[in-house]
């Protein structure tokens, strides 16, 4: 009886992995265990690096109306706690958005903050 060996799976699991590997430098994209390595790294950092994306963002965000509430006179946890007691639910990102291209518009929910914190 013939010796079994699995190659097609086996064959298609490592050109899989070599897929993975192309377009990385030389050796590793080439040879099987350096590509392994390096895809299995690649991978984790990739999870990695989403998550700092989304902290680096949100701290722009947090600079930029920053920025535009010092502009107005008031400070950035001043206007998150005005908008909190006014209950406006805009997030970082759309306060940023309307901070660069609707400076009037950033500067009357600034004025709904600063009521509601006299208030």
């Amino acid at each position: 009886m013939p010796r079994a060996t699995n190659a097609p799976a086996s064959r298609r699991r490592r050109k899989r992995r070599l897929a993975l590997a192309k377009g990385f430098r030389g050796f590793r994209s080439k040879h099987f265990r350096p590509a392994t390595e390096a895809v299995d790294r690649a991978m984790r950092l990739a999870t990695i690096h989403r998550q700092l994306k989304k902290r680096d963002f949100r701290s722009l965000w947090i600079v930029r109306i920053s920025a535009a509430c010092r502009a107005c006179g008031l400070s950035y946890s001043r206007l998150v706690e005005g908008l909190t007691k006014a209950n406006v639910r805009l997030n970082r990102k759309t306060l940023s958005e309307i901070a660069i291209h609707d400076p009037d518009g950033f500067k009357s929910i600034v004025e709904i903050a600063r009521a509601r914190l006299t208030a």
